[in-house]
């Protein structure tokens, strides 16, 4: 899973991005209009790994990760300096857009003012306003062709304009129903305001406990809902500050941190589920002596299929998957245990794997 960390300058991006993978760098208090990318990547917390691990002791542990990258700001109005930004996450899986609501009077914003949901409305627009460019100037080349006499797709042109109808009226394309083969030719044209979006207000540290955050987080979260997008976007509060300190803390200075605050567990890993979630995704485990690790699939995957993310040969030779749910497991205390209880059983080639699910796969190439 890649997510790109995208927001207006000073907004925080870097920050975030220092506190997601543990990095140190440079944070600036005027706008950075170019540099090169940040990329980190991430493992993603998961606590069935760790009792995995102390039950089987294996050679080695891997986590599920997340790749992050950070670049420079958005800026209301320049479809140029913006363009920069948009070819950068056209891969990306989803963005996390970082939307400052902390004062601090040595650091600019580009807009002259703390208005975080005026931010919102800005960064979404100029999301909508770069596929529309894209939309506008692609439909223009294809009427030039066709006056030259060269054939054009008419289904392309189709789904173009049914993506620039939506776009005038200012809706982002991830908040407008298409069929498969309209997904299928959207692909190549990687637009920005497909991507699901999880929306990071970045507080003071003076008003993580306040109502003063929880009014702002509720009238985002009225934003989104009455955009008609709450599926599809998220929405998160922390303190990057904050955020930042506690990665570069050891595990038990973090834990005695996070207490002293009254926090159970860093913003960032509910960050970090919060994605899973909006993209559908989710994990089986695999566990032995030899290696206890998490698996990335779509929510609704079929066994086959999820073998396929170990290995094609074992997608391609797949016979059975040998399985127990995670806590069905814990409960019986070892794979013989659950044999036992008859929890550990085979599921064929269709079965939709869950969550959590613990798979042998036996296969035969």
């Amino acid at each position: 899973m890649k997510l790109a960390i995208i927001g207006l300058s000073n907004s925080g991006k870097t920050t975030v991005f220092n506190a997601l993978t543990g990095q140190n760098l440079d944070t600036t208090i005027y706008p950075t209009l170019s540099g090169e990318p940040n990329y980190g990547v991430v493992k993603v917390p998961d606590l069935r790994i760790n009792s995995l691990a102390e039950i089987y002791k294996p050679k080695k542990i891997t986590y599920a990760t997340v790749e992050y990258v950070d670049y420079i700001g958005l800026t209301k109005g320049d479809m140029v300096q913006n363009r920069k930004v948009f070819d950068l996450i056209k891969d990306a899986d989803a963005i996390v857009h970082v939307v400052r609501a902390f004062h601090d009077d040595s650091v600019s914003h580009p807009m002259n003012e703390i208005n975080p949901m005026r931010d919102v409305e800005t960064l979404e627009l100029e999301l909508i306003f770069g596929d529309l460019e894209f939309v506008e100037k692609r439909l223009s080349r294809m009427d030039e062709a066709a006056k030259k006499g060269k054939k054009q797709s008419e289904t392309e042109r189709k789904l173009l304009t049914k993506c620039k109808d939506a776009l005038e009226k200012e809706i982002p394309l991830r908040n407008v129903e298409f069929n498969d083969e309209e997904q299928k030719l959207m692909k190549p044209l990687q637009f920005v305001s497909t991507k699901p979006e999880v929306i990071v207000l970045n507080a003071e540290e003076g008003d993580l406990q306040s109502g003063k955050l929880k009014d702002l987080h509720a009238q985002v979260e009225k934003y989104v809902q009455d955009k008609g997008i709450g599926e599809t976007t998220k929405v998160v509060a922390l303190c990057g500050k904050i955020e930042m300190e506690i990665a570069q803390l050891s595990a038990e200075e973090a834990k005695v941190f996070l207490e002293d605050l009254g926090i159970e567990e860093p913003a960032l890993n509910r960050l970090i589920h919060l994605s899973y979630d909006l993209l559908g995704l989710i994990s089986f485990l695999t566990s032995g002596e030899d290696e206890v690790r998490a698996w990335t699939i779509r929510k609704g995957l079929n066994a086959q299929n999820a073998a396929g993310k170990i290995h094609s040969d074992i997608e391609r030779g797949f016979i059975r998957a040998e399985l127990v749910g995670y806590e069905d497991f814990i409960a019986c205390g070892s794979m013989s245990g659950a044999r036992d209880k008859g929890l550990l059983r085979l599921e064929g080639k269709t079965y939709e794997v869950k969550d959590g699910d613990i798979i042998n796969f036996r296969f035969n190439v």
